[in-house]
């Protein structure tokens, strides 16, 4: 570890953690009213430090599930707030943050771990890989229109900002978490979410959908300009829905917004039929497409064995050298996974297995660029089918 230790931290260590998080970023201290809004967001002993004998860095979690394919749910650790002070980077002080912190999930029976990365080339060491991907889109709000067999949607229900910071937990549990990669939202996140609506200078809306059988899907969104005369552009912050009536309906809508320009989306499903809504589908672009959550098979087998498989058998072999018991040979099959000493027909490391685990890559793609090496004729094709799902994998909370 060098000349530094790695404790948990205090409760009162927490605000410090957190402006070193935020001095890392670039970002100023918090204020005594800040800190006061923001520190109910701190799950309690879930922070860890990096103390020489100073905070010299910080990561912290809370506990959520995650959704999996074939739709059911295992504990997840939310990693969040990682920081190294930048007088101490590149000494061994991220490392060995991740590994206690590893340690302390496997402890708890948190067999898997998710982030949203700052910077892309820093957590695949760690096991961690890009497992969900987002897409960040445009809308000329003008020039749109909507094809007639698109659904007419149900009743619509606006909320001010105090009715959506108070109705948001609700609203958000009321739609079925069915994407692979979705995450059940801590109490913890919720204050975070309301300084941040609380900080806008543009009014926050949010319009409920309602269907038949009550609320299937809500948006929270604010509209700015630069000046009075300016093109206006509606800014989506939030979007959720249980089924194309709420997801047609809710368009419908923002599309029927007076005053507006343009509507941008970021990091949305990379399967969202967003443009087969319209006429012309041109109307809708895709500015760019980003990682969208990053994550770890803390526990390798736990988390082959709970996952449902498609197709025929294929025998992988994952290298993890961070944690090297997952390291080794799996026999995956629609009756789950099993450890073996078969030859291997894939071999992959455990970012990578991270990567294919919810279906967001395709294992022939990867071998393409080099993260799978196949050793059989149908090996790729057989994988493929095996780790595919019907969606594409979404987080769909940041945190």
């Amino acid at each position: 570890m060098g000349d530094f230790t790695v404790r948990p931290l205090r409760a009162d260590e927490d605000r410090a953690a957190t402006d070193l998080f935020r001095r890392a970023l670039h970002v100023k201290e918090m204020t005594d009213e800040e800190w006061s809004a923001i520190s109910s967001s701190r799950q309690p002993d879930r922070g860890l430090g990096a103390f020489d004998p100073e905070l010299i860095g910080t990561v912290r979690s809370f506990d959520s599930e995650v959704t999996l394919p074939g739709g059911g749910t295992v504990p997840l650790a939310a990693v969040s707030l990682v920081g190294v002070r930048s007088d101490r980077v590149r000494r061994g002080v991220l490392t060995a943050l991740m590994r206690a912190q590893f340690e302390d999930f496997a402890a708890r029976g948190f067999p898997a771990a998710m982030l949203h990365a700052s910077e892309g080339a820093i957590y695949g060491r760690f096991g961690y890989g890009i497992a969900a991907r987002g897409k960040s889109i445009e809308i000329d709000r003008h020039r749109a229109r909507f094809r007639p067999e698109v659904p007419a949607g149900g009743e619509i229900t606006l909320l001010d900002l105090e009715s959506t910071v108070e109705q948001w937990p609700s609203l958000f549990d009321a739609i079925p978490r069915t994407r692979p990669g979705m995450i059940a939202r801590s109490p913890y996140l919720w204050p975070g979410y309301e300084r941040e609506v609380r900080r806008a200078t543009t009014p926050v809306t949010t319009a409920v959908h309602r269907g038949p059988d009550g609320v299937d899907g809500y948006v929270t969104y604010t509209v700015e300009r630069a000046h009075f005369g300016d093109p206006s552009l509606l800014k989506i912050q939030s979007f959720h829905y249980a089924g194309p009536d709420a997801f047609a309906g809710l368009w419908r809508y923002l599309l029927s917004v007076d005053l507006v320009d343009q509507i941008t989306a970021q990091k949305r499903p990379l399967d969202e039929p967003v443009e087969l809504l319209f006429t012309d589908p041109r109307h809708v672009a895709v500015q760019k497409i980003q990682d969208e959550g990053w994550l770890r098979l803390v526990d390798v087998p736990t988390m082959l064995g709970v996952r449902s498989y498609r197709g025929e058998p294929v025998v992988i072999e994952v290298t993890d050298p961070f944690r090297e018991h997952n390291s080794g040979r799996y026999r995956l099959s629609g009756n789950g996974a099993v450890r073996t000493t078969d030859p291997a027909d894939l071999e992959m490391n455990a970012d990578t297995l991270s990567m294919l685990y919810l279906g967001g890559w395709r294992a022939s793609d990867l071998a393409v660029a080099g993260r799978v090496r196949a050793t059989g004729e149908t090996a790729l094709e057989r994988a493929d089918l095996l780790f595919g799902t019907r969606v594409a994998p979404w987080c769909g909370t940041f945190f």
